[in-house]
């Protein structure tokens, strides 16, 4: 689920370039809310976004990367 929204993220910021600057609000709405989806439904667990926001940030942009170049098996 995280890869999904992460790649969605990719997909709202071009069309935001490209398009139409509306699509940068559906950044944090669709790379958040299918991470959350994801810990809350699937994981059974709670986001480091509440606690650590900067860190849940950046760590889901490392786990994208590790799964693209094959560190992490998708």
């Amino acid at each position: 689920i995280h890869v999904v929204g992460s790649a969605l993220v990719i997909v709202a910021a071009l069309l935001g370039l490209f398009v139409n600057a509306w699509w940068f609000l559906a950044m944090p709405l669709v790379g958040y809310g299918f991470a959350w989806v994801g810990h809350f439904f699937f994981e059974k667990n709670r986001p480091a976004t509440f606690k650590h926001p900067f860190y849940s940030f950046v760590g889901d942009w490392v786990m994208y990367k590790d799964i693209l170049i094959g560190r992490i098996r998708f």
